[in-house]
This record gives structure tokens, sequence and C-alpha cells, in this order.
């Protein structure tokens, strides 16, 4: 098999949904809609998904870079920030990062400043998000946790008081 016939490297689904989560953790703790654009392999032999953030219609694009997100076809994950955005609809925005895919061994992903510049690079793709994006059901369970709480119940001294005054020894608070 030549280069040419390599399979291109594209996103897992898991991938996907946290590039999306990604995006949608991003708009919430922004206050703004952060908008992903998943890009074709097809040009490039790997897809790369690009973060930015809509421009507002007073914004002076000068200082900064600008991208387009949008058009037919545009394949953008997570929610979009809560816009309704039809097909073919294109938006200029703030240019965040990108993440690219790479068949450098051990490399799988790639982070592109908005300068264009690979600020970094792991096999991980959770470690070069902002957030810690993750599923609950993901965790493992811990009985033991249970045991252990039902243990700290039974100590301290059992005077009737709800908390502890200003002299007392400290103790964490604890919810029943």
């Amino acid at each position: 098999m030549t280069d040419s016939q390599l399979p291109p490297l594209v996103f897992t689904s898991d991938e996907l949904d946290l590039l999306g989560n990604t995006a949608d953790a991003l708009s919430a703790y922004m206050g703004k809609p952060v908008l992903a654009e998943l890009m074709d392999a097809e040009e490039t032999g790997f897809e790369w998904v690009i973060f930015a953030v809509p421009l507002d219609i007073e914004e002076d694009p000068e200082d900064i870079t600008v991208v387009q997100i949008g058009g037919k076809g545009a394949r953008l994950l997570g929610n979009k920030g809560g816009m309704d955005i039809e097909d073919g609809d294109v938006y200029d925005c703030e240019c965040l990062w990108a993440i690219q895919l790479s068949d450098l061994d051990p490399v799988r992903f790639i982070k592109v400043d908005q300068s264009g510049e690979e600020v970094a690079w792991t096999d991980t793709l959770a470690e070069i998000l902002p957030f810690v994006v993750q599923d609950e059901g993901l965790l493992p369970d811990d009985d033991d946790d249970d045991e252990q709480d039902d243990a700290d119940d039974d100590t301290g001294p059992d005077d009737g008081t709800e908390g502890a005054g200003p002299f007392d020894p400290y103790r964490p608070r604890t919810l029943h």
C-alpha cells in the first residue's frame, strides 16, 4: 500500500463527543457561543477541528485571527452554543485554536494556536483540552466510600450541638 492509498486519519465517535462537549463547556464558561467545526480529511489526509467564537457586529477584527465557520455541509460539533445555524450559514469568528490528528508515533493529537503554531501534542485528547469533560457514567463505582462514610458517622462527640463553635478544633463539615 503506498502513502496515497493509506486511509485518512479520522476522529473516533468518542473523540468527536468529547470535542463537542468541550465546545459546549467553553460556551457556558465564556458566556458566548463557541463553535467547533470538523474539517474533512479528504484534502489533508487527516481530520481536524477548529474552535472559534462568532464575532459581534461591534468587534474590531484587526487584532485577532478571523476564520469562517459554517457553510454548506459544515460539520459542527456540540450544541453550537445555543445558536440556530442553518446549513449554508457562514460566520466570521475569532479563532481560539485547532486540534489536528497526526500519524507521528506516539502523537495522535496536535494542538495549534490561533497563529498556526503547534503548541501541544499528545496521545491523549483530554490532555490538550481546557476542561476535563467526563461523563459520570465513566467514573468507577467505588463502594468503599459508603463504608468509610458510615464509619465517619460514629466518630466524634455526640453533644447534640449543630456545627462547631468559633474556638472548637476544626472539623470539616459534611452534608448528611
